[in-house]
Formats: C-alpha cells, sequence, structure tokens
C-alpha cells in the first residue's frame, strides 16, 4: 500500500542527544516528567490524527509528548538531508535514539541516527521516506519492543516488518539491512521473554525472502539464562549503558566488515616455516562444495553460504536454522598433521572444523557453547584454534585450553567448514604434515 501523500515528503535526520526520560511509557502513560505538553503542529513531519489509509496494522502512539517528539525529530532531520547523504542509518526506538552520535563508535564511516523514543513498527513503516532520502548506504534495524508494551501479538508485529523490508527492497534491492533480533527486557516491563522470543522467530522467517537482509542475534548477545535482559548491561531492563552500546557496535563491525559497509585492516600474515596455506585470502580455490565441485578462482559459492572477503573465509549468516552446508578441501589428509586456524564468531553463531570427518564445533563459545567455562576466549574477536592429528587421535585446543583432548578420526580424509546459522569468519588457515 502506498504512503499517503502528506507522509511523502522530504523528511530527514539530525543526531540527538540520548533521551533517557523519553523511555517508552506504559499505554496508560501520558507525558514525562520532563516533556512539556505542547501540541505539535500539524504539518507534513506531524503523525496522522487516524489510522485511515495508513500500510500495516498495530499500534501507533499519539501521546502528547510522543507527537512532539516525533515532530521534532523529522522537522530536524529534514535540516541535515544533504549532509547526511549516503550514510549508515540506524533506524529504531529509543534504544536506536539514544545511542545519540552512533559514528563515535564508527569512526570515519558516515552513519545517521533515526531513531524516535518510543516507536513502533508500525510508526517506522510510515516514516520509511526518512531513511530513503538519504540513499543510505545500508540500514541497521532494531524494532518491535514498543509493540509489545502496546500489548501488539508477534504475527502483528513481524507482518508489519515484512511490509519494512519489502519497502526497503522496492526503493533499493541492492540497500544491506542488518535487522537485528529485538534485545531482551522484562516481564516487569511488559515485554515477557517468550514474546520477545517468538517476535525474533517470526523476524527470521520474514527475512528468508529478503536476500538484503543479514540477521544480526543480539537478543542472545544480551540476554541472560532466564532470557531477559542482563541488569549489569541493561538498569531499567529495557535500554543498554555504555557498555551495552559497545558490545553491540562490537557485533556490527564483522558485519559492516562482509557487507563492504567498513574499511578493513590488511592482514600481512605469512605462515610458519614448513606450513602450507589452504585458503589462499582471495577466492575459493582448493575448495569443494556440494554441486560447484569447481570453485578455482571463485569468491562466492552459488548460494553465498561461502565468501572470500578481506582476506578471511567468511561463513555467511543463513536466515534458516539448521539449514546445514559444508565446504570441503579439494586435497586429503592421510599423513598425521598440526592445522592452525584464527576465528571470528558473530553473537550465538554456531560452525565447526570437520578433522577428515568427525566435527569439532566452532561456535560462540560462551553464549553458544559447548565450552562454555573457556578463560581465553574472546568474544566477537578473533581466537585461534590448534588441531594435532596424531596415530588416528585429534587434539584440539582454543587459545591454548583443552577442548578436544583425543578425538578419533579416519586414516584420512578433507577438512571441511560448516555452516550452521550466525557468521563465523576464518583466516591463516594453515597446515603442516608430518611424513
Amino acid at each position: 500500500m502506498k504512503l499517503p501523500s502528506l507522509l511523502l515528503s522530504l523528511f530527514l535526520t539530525a543526531t540527538v542527544a540520548p533521551v533517557a526520560s523519553l523511555a517508552q511509557p506504559t499505554a496508560s502513560a501520558t507525558t514525562p516528567a520532563s516533556a512539556t505538553p505542547t501540541p505539535a503542529p500539524r504539518d507534513q513531519f506531524s503523525i496522522p490524527e487516524t489510522d485511515v489509509g495508513l500500510p500495516g496494522t498495530g499500534p501507533i502512539r499519539r501521546y502528547d509528548w510522543f507527537k512532539t517528539l516525533w515532530h521534532s525529530q523529522r522537522a530536524s532531520w529534514a535540516d541535515r538531508a544533504q549532509k547526511e547523504q549516503d550514510s549508515i542509518v540506524f533506524l529504531g526506538d529509543s534504544i536506536t535514539q539514544n545511542w545519540g552520535d552512533v559514528g563515535s563508535y564508527f569512526p570515519g564511516i558516515k552513519t545517521a541516527n533515526r531513531g524516535i523514543s518510543g516507536d513502533t513498527t508500525r510508526g517506522v513503516l510510515i516514516r520509511l521516506e526518512d531513511v530513503f532520502a538519504l540513499h543510505p548506504k545500508g540500514i541497521v534495524l532494531l524494532i518491535g519492543t514498543n509493540d509489545l508494551d502496546e500489548k501488539a501479538e508477534p504475527e502483528t508485529i513481524a507482518a508489519n516488518m515484512k511490509l519494512i523490508l519489502e519497502a526497503i527492497r522496492n526503493n533499493n534491492p541492492n540497500t544491506p539491512v542488518v535487522l537485528c533480533s529485538v534485545f531482551p527486557s522484562s516481564e516487569s516491563q511488559r515485554r515477557p521473554a517468550a514474546k520477545i522470543r517468538k517476535v525474533n522467530e517470526l523476524y527470521r522467517d520474514v527475512a528468508q525472502t529478503e536476500p538484503q537482509v543479514t540477521l544480526l542475534d543480539t537478543w542472545a548477545l544480551f540476554a541472560d539464562v532466564h532470557g531477559d535482559a542482563k541488569a549489569d548491561i541493561f538498569p531499567d531492563l529495557l535500554h543498554p549503558n555504555v557498555h551495552g552500546y559497545g558490545e553491540w557496535a562490537g557485533a556490527l563491525r564483522p558485519i559492516f566488515e562482509t557487507l563492504g559497509l567498513a574499511p578493513v585492516w590488511p592482514d600481512d600474515f605469512k605462515p610458519e616455516a614448513n606450513f602450507t596455506p589452504l585458503f589462499n585470502g582471495h577466492d575459493l580455490t582448493g575448495w569443494t562444495y556440494e554441486n560447484d565441485s569447481d570453485l578455482h578462482d571463485k569468491t562466492d559459492t552459488t548460494d553465498h553460504r561461502y565468501a572470500a572477503r578481506n582476506g578471511r573465509l567468511v561463513v555467511t549468516v543463513s536466515p534458516v536454522l539448521r539449514a546445514y552446508r559444508t565446504l570441503w578441501t579439494t586435497q586429503k589428509f592421510p599423513n598425521d598433521f598440526v592445522l592452525k586456524l584464527e576465528f571470528r564468531a558473530s553473537p550465538n553463531a554456531d560452525s565447526g572444523i570437520f578433522i577428515r570427518e568427525p566435527q569439532l564445533q566452532c561456535r560462540d563459545y560462551l553464549i553458544a557453547g559447548p565450552f562454555t567455562r573457556l578463560q581465553h576466549y574472546h568474544p566477537l574477536d578473533w581466537n585461534e584454534i590448534v588441531v594435532t592429528v596424531k596415530g588416528g587421535l585429534a587434539h584440539c585446543t582454543c587459545n591454548g585450553e583443552v577442548i578436544q583432548d583425543a578425538m578419533p578420526v579416519p586414516a584420512t580424509g578433507a577438512i571441511g567448514l560448516e555452516s550452521d546459522h550466525g557468521q563465523m569468519e576464518y583466516r591463516r588457515i594453515r597446515i603442516s604434515e608430518t611424513p
């Protein structure tokens, strides 16, 4: 459905300082203590008075404080439109608005903050022109928690997300979108874990048909053992503190690099003497994959589940859970050997390293397991795996800590990398065989 003409004017954005006092209220709330209930002017930046003719379903907030904020944000953005062309646009509610100067977390990368405290999925849907007018280089999207506060069902929220993603694709199918799963919160904030899990499950379903979308599991990044927000990162169990924004930025950076939205420092690593690279850093030569028997000089598998990017062999994000795939070396290794590589996992990412045939789990260990008590694992950073195969057994370490002591392996076989879910990057993959 097309947006009404009132909303098709040029709207755009200015970065604003965090506004903690404008956190989302309950449905019965009226005006935050720090806000002045002045009527919002009626013009192209105002919220429509009724839902008639608007796309989507579910709540659009019309509290006085929210109407004033909505108008002031969008009117101020219009003044910054030309300066913020070709930005990575962060789109969402108070969690995004309160991030303020997003660019300070990504030096040298042009960003624009399009968060409005208290907004819902339907609110975002009817203000997408704010984003499109910037010709965004990419979009980071986090929205949906306030819909739950307004008692919207997960199916309604996901239906609006489907319309948002379709609108972005129709505007420009080449615009990459990083869809962040709804952050955990709390029953006390009228955002129970079961509802948030369901929303995120439905978001994954929606993303399956949108190839420009990369899912980022920010729920797993911030959830405690009960599925609620970690209190040391979310003091009010709704909004992250500075540490939380740092972790979110850390999770986004590898995705940006893979999508070409952020620069990558060159890796000038040289293998040790007697080690042979299994990945040349440029393409998938030396590897084989299902129907792609010849990957010589190719940078991607046909389904794009594996890609050579920035000197890394990237297992990209699959929107489908448990759609397992494996990339194998064309060479088999019958002799004893030492295999070394480094990996970096996105939150809750699940991959694996096949040693001739058996799999060594390679995951975001502290979240995805099974080695949740590792002392030297570096979340959202590079970690080293060393596999020593001797006499039919494999001894495996991660950053020097033993994760498999004596794993039986066949007499010969290839090395494989599994794709399950989340982004996993591998680099410096090399092997030294013992004659």
